[in-house]
This record gives structure tokens, sequence and C-alpha cells, in this order.
């Protein structure tokens, strides 16, 4: 779920177009479980193909990545790796809550409540290894580079952005703020119009972005504090303390220093603390020094979008010569000269 901390940060409105010629580092994870959320069929089930597979995933990642491309981003997609044993209880609160959606789900189709039918389903998501594979096919036969984290994939994208030929990270979770990340760009794969969970109501998402050094500065707090902040209010590693918001949690932090003091001032006990801290100042990540970056093969997309998951011919071959004339680099091999 990430840590809220929209009430402290200066978030600056801007257009995709504004970050032409800049490379990105999109955590590939975040928007895999947009993609399954928000591509769906009328009836809120999502994309399949003719086998019953579902494509959603595909789809998402094939039309948003040539898009940002379009827009001469350059991409590079972080993958996940293995889970903190400090997220387990999250992620057991997130089987918990699928599960729940799953019993009201089959509650609606009995009612014939359709709409309620289409919210619940896009509640219910899972990326699986065939999830992860299929995605890593699709962007090798597309020529973008990918990066496996050996954990946290904000972390690891956190870490690529501090590389200078990258600009920020791609990402809904102000986590990676925590994790380091220089900027933070949110609404890059989804904008327009979105439904708001469980009410007929509509808004406006646009993307935006957050420079941490800016906040930082204009907030009078290191990063080791912010940390400090985002426990207290709670992450995907632990709850956060009971009423206690980003902007009560600033004020604390401000007044007695760091999470420590505010622990004793208020006679606070949270668990896990200083592992929590730790993992968000010195995560689990690799040093990237080359990437292999592989031609655009036409052939191999039409054979898997078209022949193996039921994507339409004439729509794919029409995105792939925009892929084409916006990714010129695709004989490079490392890093650097990708880039």
């Amino acid at each position: 779920m990430g840590v809220n901390l929209s009430g402290i940060l200066q978030r600056h409105e801007v257009s995709i177009k504004d970050f032409s010629g800049q490379t990105l580092a999109i955590d590939a994870y975040n928007i895999i479980y947009q993609f399954l959320s928000n591509i769906r069929q009328p009836d809120g089930s999502p994309l399949v193909d003719d086998s019953g597979r579902i494509t959603s995933h595909i789809s998402g990642m094939f039309y948003r990545t040539i898009s940002l491309i379009d827009s001469g981003i350059k991409p590079i997609y972080v993958f996940d790796g293995k889970p903190s044993k400090l997220k387990n209880r999250e992620l057991e609160e997130r089987k918990l809550m699928r599960e729940k959606s799953r019993m009201q789900l089959e509650e609606a189709m009995v009612e014939g409540d359709m709409e309620r039918v289409r919210s619940l389903s896009a509640r219910i998501n899972y990326i699986t290894r065939e999830t992860v594979d299929d995605l890593k096919k699709l962007l090798d036969l597309m020529g973008v580079p990918y990066v496996q984290a050996p954990s946290e994939g904000e972390a690891q994208a956190a870490r690529l952005s501090t590389y200078t030929f990258i600009y920020g990270v791609v990402s809904q979770d102000f986590d990676s703020l925590l994790f380091g990340a220089k900027r933070l760009l949110r609404n890059f794969t989804f904008s327009g119009k979105r439904k708001l969970p469980g009410r007929n109501v509509y808004i406006n998402v646009k993307p935006e972005y957050i420079d941490l050094k800016d906040n930082l500065s204009a907030l009078h707090i290191t990063r080791e504090q912010l940390v400090d902040i985002g426990i207290l209010v709670g992450t995907d590693f632990n709850r956060g303390v009971k009423g206690i918001g980003a902007k009560t949690a600033l004020k604390l932090v401000k007044t007695y220093g760091n999470i420590y003091g505010v622990m004793k001032a208020r006679g606070l006990r949270i668990e896990n603390v200083d592992e929590i801290r730790d993992l968000f100042l010195n995560p689990e990540v690799i040093d990237v020094k080359e990437i292999e970056a592989k031609p655009v093969n036409a052939e191999g997309l039409i054979e898997f979008l078209c022949d193996e998951h039921s994507f339409s011919r004439e729509r794919v071959s029409h995105y792939i010569e925009i892929l084409k004339r916006g990714y010129g680099v695709q004989s490079q091999k490392s890093l650097d000269r990708f880039f």
C-alpha cells in the first residue's frame, strides 16, 4: 500500500512530454498491479486471449511502454526480488483482502449487482511467475531493458535514480523517496479520469513530479528524518502509530530530532524500528554496470502477441512501427552506450 506522505510534500503538475529525452527507472510491480486492475472488459473481468490466459498486463506494458518511448522517454523497468521478511504482515493482509473481495464478488454476482462486480473484480489481482516471465519476454522482444532487483524493486529503482544518466523513478508509492529516489514521477502510466473505489465518482489524475532534495530543503529535514516520519505514519513494513499522520509526524520529528526521541518523549513502542530504518537507508540493491539491450524483434513480437495471445495483428504492426521510430538505439549493448 505504501506510505502516505501527500500532506507534507511539494508536488508539481507536469506533462509526460516534459521529460522527453530522459531515462526513467520504472517500478515494474507497481504498474503491473495498475494494469491488472484497470485494463478490464466491460463486465470487470480481465482481458484474456483465445486460450483464456490473462493478457491485461501484456496489453498495458506493450502499449504504455510504446507511448512513453514515442514521447521521447527511455524506460528501464525494475522487477521485485525476494521481499523482506518485514513485509510478511503486509503481504498476508493483502492476501486476506483479496479473499474477502472474492467472497463479496460471489455475492454480488448472485445478486446481479454488476457495478459492484466490476469494482470487486478489479481488486483481485495476483502477480505470478508466469506474469513476470511474460513481461520480461515482451520487453526483450521490444528491446527495452530491465533490471532484476535482489529484493525490493522500489529500492533498486531508487538506486538507479542516483546514476547521472537516470532522471528519476516512476512509481505511485512515496516509499521510493524513503529509499532515496532523487525524483519521483507519479501517474505516468495511468492519467486522465479515474473512478474512486466504491463510488460513482471520477477524478482527474495528472502526472506529477516530486523532487527529494527540494522537499527535504523546504521541510528543513534530512532523509533520515523523512524515513522516521514514514515509520511513524506507517509503511509496508510496519503499521505506524494510530492517530499520527504525515503533518503530525513531521512536527514530532522536528521537535524531538528523530524517531527515537519521539518514542522516548511519547512513550511509544514501535516494533522492529531499527530494522525498518536500516531497510530504507541501506536496502539490498545491486550496482548495475551493463544491461544487454536487444534490437526490436518485430517477428517475435507478432508471434508472441498475435499468434500466442490473440492480439490484433494490424494494431500490433502499427505500434511496432511507432516503437522502431522512437527507439533508435537497438544495436547498443552497454547501459552507457545504450543511452
